[in-house]
Parts: C-alpha cells; structure tokens; sequence
C-alpha cells in the first residue's frame, strides 16, 4: 500500500509516517532526509542535489522525482511506501502519478491531516524534539523527561526547538501551505483517493483514524 500524509507544518505528519513504519513495516519516504541523505552520498544524483543546495537555490521537482524514483525502484517496500512532504503541488502531484504508473505501482490512499490554524500555532510553538531520535514532545501534552532521557530511544538527550517553531515564521509556513499544497485536498478527493482525520486529535487516537482509512 502507497500513501501520502498530507496536512499543513506540525501536523504530525512524521510522528503518525513513524507508527506506520513501526506498526507495518511501510517505508517512509520523507523529501528532506532523501536530500539530506542524497548530498553527501556520492552519487551523481546526490552530486546534482549537493550543487544546488551549495548555491542555496530551491532544488528543481525534476531532482526530486529522481531521488524518488531511486528509492522506489532499490529499495524492497513490500509493505509500500509512506510520502511525506511531497508533493507540495500540483505538478509534483502529477509528476508522482505519473512516476507511480511507469512502474506499475499505485497511490492507494491521501490522508489528509486536518487541523485548526490557532490551534496547531499553539501546539508547535511548544515541541521540542529529541536530538537523538527526533521524538517529538510539548510543554503542555507530553513534556521534555526530568531527568532528560528520552522516553523513544532511552538516551540522555538534548532537546531542542527549531528555530522557525515561532509564530510569525509558522504563520508564514501556513501561508505557504494554503496557497501552493492545500489544493491537493480537492485534486485527491475528486480522484477518489482522500481520507480525512482530526490531526489534533491524541496521537493514539490520530493512529486509530488513519488505521481505519487504510
């Protein structure tokens, strides 16, 4: 099974994409740890990723699709593959289902991650992750440990809070979202393909949501 999680910033679009990895063995394919991971591997696509990226230009959906393509057709994902991140518009929602259908794969279900703007400001201005494993916590739902060892991978952390986890630069963030992502919403439900959860709901209750649109 092929899913994409979509929803806005601090959605909890990671933590539910690492249940999904833990509960069924689903692989997550997340844009930023393929850049990341593409840069400093060698490759000539990780060599084009590197360039761009060192020029501090945005890298292109073409380089994306590739680093996509990479992973779908070197890895063994029995159990299919999360996308989280991506896409981000309508062209790169074309360019995947056209990728998907070249290698006779299918999109099989579009979670979207629904969440209230004040709401989601609050909750995200409030996490820190875990330096470690980048477990996620809140001051007010599930605090940093006293003893500072993190309850994910039992090693004494540091916790840390992004630096755009502020609410002028979420804002902007949201911006960004609302005009070139949500879209998507309507291209997936006209295609049939769209779930809905509360993505402000308890995260156990978010996993029991998404559990039952799959």
């Amino acid at each position: 099974m092929n899913i994409i999680l979509l929803g806005p910033p601090g959605a909890g679009k990671g933590t539910q994409a690492r249940r999904l990895v833990d509960e069924r063995g689903m692989v997550q394919l997340s844009t930023g740890d393929m850049l990341r991971a593409a840069r400093t591997s060698g490759t000539e696509m990780g060599k084009r990723v590197a360039d761009v990226m060192d020029r501090g230009e945005l890298v292109t959906d073409e380089i994306v699709i590739g680093l996509i393509r990479e992973q779908l057709t070197n890895d063994d994902a029995a159990n299919g593959y999360i996308f989280d991140g991506f896409p981000r518009t309508l062209a790169q929602a074309d360019a995947l289902g056209n990728l998907l259908a070249e290698l006779g794969e299918n999109l099989d279900r579009v979670i979207e991650m629904k969440v209230d703007d004040d709401a989601l400001v609050a909750r995200i201005t409030a996490r820190s992750t875990c330096g470690n494993c980048g477990e996620v916590y809140n001051d007010a739902t599930k605090p940093v440990p006293a003893d500072g060892v993190c309850t994910s991978c039992g090693e004494k952390a540091e916790f840390v809070r992004r630096a755009d986890d502020n609410e002028e630069s979420l804002k902007t963030r949201l911006l960004a979202y609302y005009k070139q992502t949500s879209p998507l919403v309507g291209y997936y439900y006209a295609r049939g393909d769209l779930r809905t959860v509360d993505g402000l709901a308890s995260m156990d209750d978010v996993a029991s949501q998404i559990k039952k649109a799959l």
